[in-house]
Order: structure tokens, then C-alpha cells, then sequence
């Protein structure tokens, strides 16, 4: 009755105003260290302004990428490691632009969570800073929701969205220069990055494990380190390979593994053939297949199996670009080629 009589506030139903204020506060200095050429990266508007041309790009299609983290957050939840799960969300965005040529630009994050934990929160846009650094890019702005009700006490979930762009004759793939033939080259991945935690937390429970175990395939790392190990971003070793027309397409491997995602950007007739003696299985990976009981082609289907990003290239190309590759500290390797598709 005390509240009625007094009047009821936002506070009383659950949503601290001047926490978000407090956060907008912490996170600026954040949001300002992404500034980059086009973008001044300021929060507090109503929305973001980005300068094409201040860019370089004279004849630009903008590309647009949105994506979660999943349920890798449940591990970073339960054993309080906030500080990298912000590059997840921001690698997810910006490797989907990868795929089609186009440089990452502009990103924003959406964080919504029952109660607003001002230092868990600002862990958490850290790590989205520090993965738009590493992809060059702008934290431009984002939203953070606050309902009490709608999730656990001390959970959140995140959402991410990218802006890139692509001049129009460097957009990827290119279907028609696809030739039979061409060869893979895998990029390898750091981990599971952001997919099949469901299927990963399910191995853990299975084998009797707590997220302090030691992981059984990482020296000296606790079970919650080892897999939440951020997804690794490609941006500043591959745009460079792709602007310069040495790619004739690349497909980020995320949900659907090595099975559902290479052949998204290879042309009608031809598919992604694997040699899959080409690299062997991470330790992460192999004990996930024994200790699960789970078949070769549901890890294919499920996991990135070592391998991150793929790229399409002519024989005549492939040592070039796995120099570069390697130069830019890339562990990349050829492990396949466009085939044809058997008829039926």
C-alpha cells in the first residue's frame, strides 16, 4: 500500500533508470576507442551516421549481417567470464560480411537482461569493443532492454548487427569465374567458436564434468576457459586478399558445419568436395566425438571441425594467398576443391 499511496515507480516494477545511465557512462570510452575513418563512433543519438566516402568507397553496396552468441552465454553466466563473449557476437556479424566481400563498418549490440548488473554489462560491450577493434570497425551504438520477468536473475542474451560494404564489382561470391577445379583453403578455427553449445554442454554433463574440471584437451585451462575461447575474426588477413581479386568466394562456418555452409557460395554444378585427411580434428573436437558417441558427419553438420572460414581460389593463386595467409599469422591449409556435382 506504502507504494501506491507514494506512487509507483519504474524502480518499484523492476528497471533502474539510472543504472543504464550509469552504463552509457562506462561504455563510452569503449564505443570511442572503435572510431575509425567514416564513422565518429559517439553514443547518445537516436541513431548513427556513417561517411561512405570519407571510407574510400566511390561505388558501394551496403551489406547487412545480424547473429547471437547462443547458448556459449550459459558458460560465461555460470562461471562469471563476461570479457569474451562480446568478440563472439561481433566475429559472428563480421565474418558473415566477410562472405560476401564487404568490409565491416558500423556494428551495434542489443544486451537485454532481467536486472541490470552495471559491471557485468560493461564487461560484457568490453569484449564487443575489443572484437570491433580486431575487425575494424565502429561500436556505433546499441540498445540494453531491462525486463525483470523475462529472463533469470542473473541472466542476459545478446544480439549484434553489422554494416559493411563492398565497391559493386568486388562483391563476393563470383559465381561465374567458379571453375572445377579450384581449391579450398581452410582457415582454422580457434575453437567451436559460437556453435552446438547445446550439444557441447550435453557432452559435459554426460561425462560427469563441472565447467572447473581441467579440460581434457587443454593443458593447464579449466573446462569454461578452454571453450570459451572467442571465435577468431578474420577480417584484417583475408579483405586484403579478396580486394585485390585474388578470391572467388568464401563461406564463414557456422551453424550447419563444413556439411550446409561451403556450398552457399559455390555456383550451380559444383560443390565443395573435403579431403578430410587435409588437417586433423582439434583435441576439442576429437574429445567431443568420443565422449558424446557422436557419428563423423553429425560433427561435420554441427561443428566447424577445426576449420573457420573457407576460401574459393584458382590453382594458379593458392601459393599466394597461403603466403599472405600465413604471413598474416593465419594457420591455413588446402584442404579440398570445387568438383563437379554427379549427376543423378
Amino acid at each position: 500500500m506504502s507504494e501506491l499511496k507514494n506512487g509507483l515507480t519504474y524502480a518499484a516494477s523492476g528497471v533502474d533508470i539510472d543504472a543504464g545511465e550509469a552504463l552509457v557512462d562506462a561504455i563510452k570510452p569503449l564505443a570511442k576507442s572503435t572510431r575509425r575513418p567514416g564513422a565518429e563512433a559517439s553514443l547518445g543519438g537516436f541513431g548513427a551516421l556513417f561517411d561512405l566516402k570519407a571510407a574510400g568507397y566511390d561505388d558501394p553496396l551496403i551489406v547487412t549481417t545480424t547473429d547471437g552468441v547462443g547458448t556459449k552465454l550459459k558458460i560465461a553466466i555460470e562461471t562469471h567470464r563476461h570479457d569474451t563473449v562480446g568478440i563472439d557476437l561481433v566475429a559472428m556479424c563480421v565474418n558473415d560480411l566477410l562472405a560476401q566481400g564487404a568490409e565491416p563498418l558500423m556494428f551495434l549490440d542489443y544486451y537485454a537482461t532481467s536486472k541490470l548488473e552495471v559491471d557485468v554489462a560493461r564487461r560484457v560491450v568490453a569484449g564487443i569493443a575489443e572484437g570491433c577493434k580486431r575487425a575494424g570497425c565502429a561500436l556505433v551504438g546499441g540498445e540494453t532492454a531491462e525486463m525483470p520477468g523475462m529472463y533469470g536473475d542473473s541472466d542476459y542474451d545478446l544480439a549484434g548487427f553489422s554494416v559493411g560494404a563492398v565497391n559493386r564489382d568486388g562483391v563476393l561470391p563470383r559465381l561465374d569465374d567458379q571453375r572445377e577445379g579450384d581449391l579450398i583453403i581452410g582457415l582454422a578455427s580457434s575453437g567451436p567458436h559460437s556453435n552446438g553449445y547445446s550439444l557441447i554442454r550435453k557432452v559435459v554433463e554426460v561425462a560427469g564434468l563441472t565447467w572447473s574440471s581441467p579440460a581434457p584437451f587443454a593443458k593447464d585451462l579449466s573446462l569454461a576457459q578452454a571453450l570459451l575461447e572467442p571465435t577468431r575474426i578474420y577480417i584484417k588477413s583475408v579483405l586484403p586478399l579478396m580486394k585485390a581479386g585474388l578470391i572467388k568466394g568464401g563461406a564463414h562456418i557456422t551453424g550447419g558445419g563444413l556439411i550446409e555452409n561451403p556450398d552457399r557460395a559455390v555456383r550451380d554444378g559444383l560443390t565443395a568436395q573435403f579431403d578430410f585427411d587435409g588437417w586433423n580434428f582439434p583435441p576439442v573436437f576429437e574429445w567431443l566425438m568420443l565422449t558424446g558417441g557422436i557419428d563423423k558427419h553429425e560433427m561435420l553438420r554441427t561443428f566447424n571441425c577445426g576449420v573457420g572460414f573457407v576460401l574459393y581460389v584458382s590453382p594458379k593463386n593458392a601459393d599466394a594467398v597461403l603466403s599472405a595467409l600465413l604471413d598474416a599469422g593465419e594457420d591455413a591449409f588446402v584442404c579440398g576443391q570445387l568438383a563437379a556435382v554427379e549427376s543423378k
